[in-house]
């Protein structure tokens, strides 16, 4: 399943097709398959998603604002245009101690076919 709102083919601006929300976290599904996903996904300051654990890797970048990704314990500052990949089965938490937008992208395949 694909989210209809974003036209195949058409440009867009990625920091432009998610807003901001109050007291919130947004996302919204760029692409849905069932081999992985891209998210955009704003947050206010002040959430946080906590202790959370996937079985695939995380491709994470930060589209605007700053945020925070502990991985294992470890804390990661990210600003704007910096990348990081949550690694398989590690539990992580991200903060927004500011706003800020990020793209999430999960592959699920693949796995089978590294030794």
């Amino acid at each position: 399943m694909e989210n209809l709102d974003l036209e195949k083919g058409k440009v867009f601006i990625i920091v432009e097709i998610i807003e901001y929300v109050p007291n919130s976290v947004v996302i919204k599904t760029i692409i849905k398959k069932t081999t992985g996903n891209i998210s955009a996904v704003s947050f206010d300051s002040g959430e946080t998603l906590t202790d959370r654990l996937s079985p695939f890797d995380n491709y994470i970048q930060i589209i605007d604002g700053r945020a925070e990704i502990i991985i294992e314990g470890v804390s990661n500052q990210l600003e704007t245009g910096q990348s990081i990949i949550i690694p398989a089965h590690s539990f992580n938490t991200i903060m927004a101690n500011i706003r800020f937008k990020m793209l999430s992208t999960v592959i699920k395949s693949g796995y089978e076919e590294v030794c």
